[in-house]
């Protein structure tokens, strides 16, 4: 505990120098509806607490959990896909790739156009801006499996699922849980940017909203808001992934364990 203390000892020195960085400049410049300081920003969130806290955030954070939970599954399958089948890989792979091109800010706009200004505008944008970083991520974790230890255990009768579930899969967990931990802040972003250009309500319309009226504490205080809750939900993500790779960390000796099980097996058989 105390070396995780002095570890991040740093870090808050940094945010601290930064913090009053921006308020020094802020003050010299004497102009916050161009760049408040931080205080006036943190004022500025405590007087909006009620619009911010009970209608925006929430509209933006189901944008970001029905974005996530799609760009999970679409990743994962797309990723299991092009590992099982080298001719998926070859006509997705580029796919995937060209779909990072396009700017998103073009095509938020036909979202709104299509969709109106409802959740789906948004929660494609978050899904084109996510699901990329969690294909490519996953896919390269199981790439990273090697090919030896892949034979080792069809040597040893071992299918296809059982090679998957005992060595791919805890082989993939970190790439996983570092596209998630990535996938996070692109995701806010990505509600962010469809809320900016088409919404109704949320933590983007609000802060163009304030734009318009000049209030740039209040342009800043969303984004204070969305920073904070990245950083929450990114800390819970890494909180996941610990308990889940100690465990698998405990069972990570399964693969090796199922063959030598085999091994002491044949040896037995053709003992007797």
């Amino acid at each position: 505990m105390r070396q995780s203390n002095q570890g991040n000892l740093p870090a808050a020195m940094l945010v601290l120098a930064l913090l009053m960085l921006w308020q020094i400049v802020a003050m010299g410049m004497d102009a916050a509806y161009i760049l408040p300081g931080p205080v006036q920003v943190v004022l500025r969130l405590w007087e909006l607490r009620v619009p911010l806290f009970c209608v925006h955030l929430p509209a933006t954070m189901a944008v970001v959990g029905v974005g996530l939970v799609i760009s999970v599954v679409l990743g994962l399958g797309l990723a299991v896909l092009m590992d099982g089948h080298p001719a998926a890989e070859k006509a997705l792979y580029p796919l995937i790739i060209a779909s990072q091109t396009i700017p998103t800010t073009a095509l938020a706009p036909l979202f709104v156009l299509w969709f109106g200004y409802g959740l789906w505008s948004k929660v494609l944008v978050t899904v084109l801006m996510t699901f990329f970083p969690i294909t490519i991520t996953v896919f390269d974790g199981f790439r990273s499996v090697k090919t030896e230890m892949i034979e080792l255990l069809f040597t040893f009768g071992a299918d296809k699922q059982q090679i998957f579930r005992k060595l791919k899969l805890p082989a993939v967990l970190p790439y996983f849980f570092s596209a998630i931990k990535m996938s996070v802040p692109l995701s806010i972003i990505g509600a962010a940017i469809g809320e900016w250009l088409g919404a109704q309500r949320g933590l983007g319309y609000f802060s163009r909203r304030m734009m318009t009226q000049l209030d740039g504490a209040g342009v800043f205080a969303p984004i204070l808001l969305l920073s904070v809750a990245a950083m929450i939900l990114v800390a819970i993500v890494s909180i996941i992934e610990k308990c889940v790779i100690t465990k698998e960390a405990v069972l990570g000796e399964a693969p090796i364990y199922v063959a030598k099980e085999k091994r002491s097996s044949k040896k037995r058989n053709v003992t007797a």
